[in-house]
This record gives C-alpha cells, structure tokens and sequence, in this order.
C-alpha cells in the first residue's frame, strides 16, 4: 500500500461530531457514524456530507445495516461516549442508578466492538464514573473490555482539555483499548499546553452584540487577533450561530450587578429569582452555577449542556451565544449547528447549545487520535 497508512473509525453515540472531527485532523477515516438524536443527525450530515448517518438507538443496530453502509471496509477503531446522565457527579442519586437503563447502553458499546474486533477503542465519560458504587461499575467497565472475544489491553487517565488548547477546564476520562493481539498498550497524549488559552483569546474577535442581536450568518468585523483565531477562523468567510438571547430589562439588570467569578447567588437579595406567581417574593431555590460571569484572562469551567445560562460574558450583560461556546469548546467556525437555538421542555431532540456542550472538544479529540496512531 503507497502512502500514509489510514485508518477507519466508526463513531457511536456521536452526538454533532467532536470526536469525528478531531479524529478527521488527526487523518482517520470515519466510515460511519450514529446518534439517536434528529438534531444531531442534521448537524452532523451538515459538516460531514459524505459520512453515513445511523439515527437510532444503539440497540436496534443490525450488523448487516452498518456492513452495507461502510461497504464492508475494514474497521480499524470504534469510538464513542455511551450516555452518562447515570455516571455523572452532577447526580446525586448516583448511588441508585444500578439499574439505570441509560448505563446500560455502555454494554451495547461493546457489542458493536464484539462484531468488529477493531485494533483499537476510544471511550469517553465523565469523571463521575470512576466512583461510581465506589468503583464497582468501573471495575466492571475495564473488566468487560479486557475480555471481550479478542481482549483489549486498556488504559485509561482523566484528561484536562485545557492542556490540550482547549479554553476549558473540562476533565474527562479517557478509556483507550489496543486488541491483545497486537502486542501494543495504549499511551495518552503529553500535556501540550502550560499556559492555557483564555476565554478572552477564544472570543474576543467576533462581533460584539447585546442581548437580542446577532443573526444566523454575520460577517466579521475584526482580524483574528492569535494563533487560536486564526485556527478556528481558517477557511471561515461568515459567522454563524452567533444570535445573543434576548433578555429581559430585569434580566440584564441583575448581569450588570454581577462581577466576574460571581453569580446570582452573590446578587441574590436584590436580584434573585422570585416566585413562580408570586414575583413580590425571592425563590427559595438558589441555583450557584446560574449566571455565573466568566473571567476573560481565565479558561472557562466545563461546558455543559445547561451552558446556555451558566454563564455570563465577561465583558457583555448577556449569556453567551451558542457560537461563543463552540468557540470554548474548540469547534472551527466552518462547523454550522443546525436544529433549533434553544430548547423548550416539549421540544424533541437537542438543541445547539445541549449539542455544544455534549460535545467532545474536537482539539481534545485530535490529540488523542494522534497519539494513539502514533501507536498503532
């Protein structure tokens, strides 16, 4: 075979396409990807036209309808993020969610690398799974994999994005398996970044706009003012998704009182959420993650899927736009959401914002897959 050696990935659980995008950078060949979320779907067959799309649940999957679609190629890598809403340390009744359904999904995971045998798998989870029944379930994750029909030698670290470029703080586990076969063992990308990127470095070139303005397409109206700009604006003519919500007076009130590193737990006397019926009374419900005013010369804290009111601009009295957080999660500009904005709680499917946030960031994705085709 002339050339560099390719290798083929199928990406489960996808979501928008972090992951697919990073291992793209890195020269991965995706052959197929799939998400039980529509709006995922419409994302992802938008930025990657020429990748089949499976938009299902894991475990109505049929080895004969991802056989047809990658045209029986060879698969080198299986990667993915089995849901983790039961993992997670954001949930308080971790300790009672052996029965979740939503772990479950971990186990189909395997089956799909049970059909496969691939070289290799890349899983992704939050940290939350490590303590998970005091280690028990991770215990049985690493278990699963290790004796798969071909047994995998697994490895796993937690990773900061922020050491990778990334202007987040976000820290996940990384599970990385190489068929026994093989004679190989998973190593993990070197801390690439001393000083990390800011929230200030990550935005400050796109258009400044208040609460309420901002449109789907805009242009830009100022030069890239660093490498990171410049990397995420390359090939970039527009920008898009870069509409700020359109707050209310009292809203936009209560921003101006919060400084950064605070939130409305700081303001709440004055400021604080009333009463649902009752708004001549505070809430007795105080939420510290709400409204939170990031640092400009910090990275930021992890961007979650609720990012769309977590956080405050630095400078602006407004939260961020959907744009601002793929630009904190390392998502080029050439990379459009589809699906809508913001989500109302009948809405199907996940909106931008909960797409951005579920993410992988893609430079935290590029650094893995390099480092392990470094390996194979």
């Amino acid at each position: 075979m002339s050339g560099k050696l390719t290798f083929n990935t199928i990406d489960l659980f996808s979501g928008c396409g972090g992951m697919s995008l990073g291992f793209k950078w890195a020269g991965f060949n995706t052959l197929l990807a799939s998400d039980i979320d529509e709006n995922c779907k419409l994302t992802f067959q938008k930025n990657f036209i020429d990748i089949p799309f499976i938009c299902n649940d894991i475990s109505l999957l049929l080895k004969k309808e991802i056989d047809h679609l990658i045209n029986k190629k060879n698969v080198d890598v299986i990667t993915g993020g089995p849901p983790c809403q039961g993992f997670s340390l954001a949930n308080k009744n971790r300790n009672k969610v052996k029965d979740d359904p939503r772990n479950r999904l971990f186990f189909e995971f395997v089956k799909v690398i049970n059909w496969y045998n691939p070289k290799a798998f890349v899983m992704e989870n939050v940290k939350g799974l490590l303590s998970m029944h005091k280690g028990e379930v991770f215990r049985q994750i690493i278990n699963e994999f290790e004796n798969t029909a071909t047994g995998y030698n697994v490895r796993w670290q937690i990773l900061k994005a922020s050491d990778y470029g990334v202007p987040q703080c976000r820290e996940r586990v990384i599970i990385i398996g190489i068929r026994k076969d093989l004679n190989l063992y998973p190593e993990f990308p070197l801390i690439k970044y001393k000083k990390p990127t800011t929230v200030d470095e990550a935005i400050s070139d796109l258009p400044l706009i208040n609460a309420g303005e901002g449109a789907d397409k805009m242009e830009y109206n100022s030069k890239p003012k660093n490498n990171y700009q410049k990397f995420l604006r390359k090939n970039s003519k527009y920008v898009y998704n870069h509409i700020a919500m359109n707050h209310t007076k009292r809203l936009i009130e209560r921003f101006m009182a919060i400084n950064h590193g605070q939130s409305l737990v700081d303001v709440w006397d004055t400021h604080g959420a009333v009463k649902r019926g009752n708004p001549s009374e505070k809430s007795n419900i105080k939420f510290s993650q709400n409204n939170q005013r990031l640092f400009g010369d910090k990275p930021a804290p992890t961007i979650a899927a609720s990012f769309q009111s977590n956080f405050i601009h630095p400078h602006l009295n407004r939260n961020f736009t959907a744009r601002e957080g793929a630009r904190l999660q390392s998502f080029p500009d050439t990379f459009i959401f589809e699906g809508m904005r913001t989500k109302m709680s009948w809405e199907k499917g996940l909106s931008q914002y909960q797409q951005i946030g579920n993410a992988v960031p893609p430079l935290l994705a590029f650094e893995i897959a390099n480092k392990l085709k470094e390996v194979l």
